[in-house]
């Protein structure tokens, strides 16, 4: 018998597929890079998702000043 996928499921997949697409290209991008190259050392074991959602973090808090 077929599963059926219910469409909070495929909304999640869908959900997934965007944020590891737009962490690819925050990695990516010079800013990143560069934030990369001053943090820490600590900072460095951190996984790349953590690393990014600190960085998205740090940049926002920054520009709420």
């Amino acid at each position: 018998m077929a599963k059926i996928q219910a469409a909070s499921d495929r909304q999640f997949s869908r959900d997934t597929e965007i944020w590891d697409n737009l962490k690819d290209a925050i990695a990516a991008s010079s800013g990143f890079q560069r934030w990369q190259l001053e943090s820490t050392a600590q900072l460095q074991e951190l996984r790349l998702e953590q690393q990014v959602q600190r960085y998205l973090r740090e940049t926002l808090e920054t520009l709420a000043y």
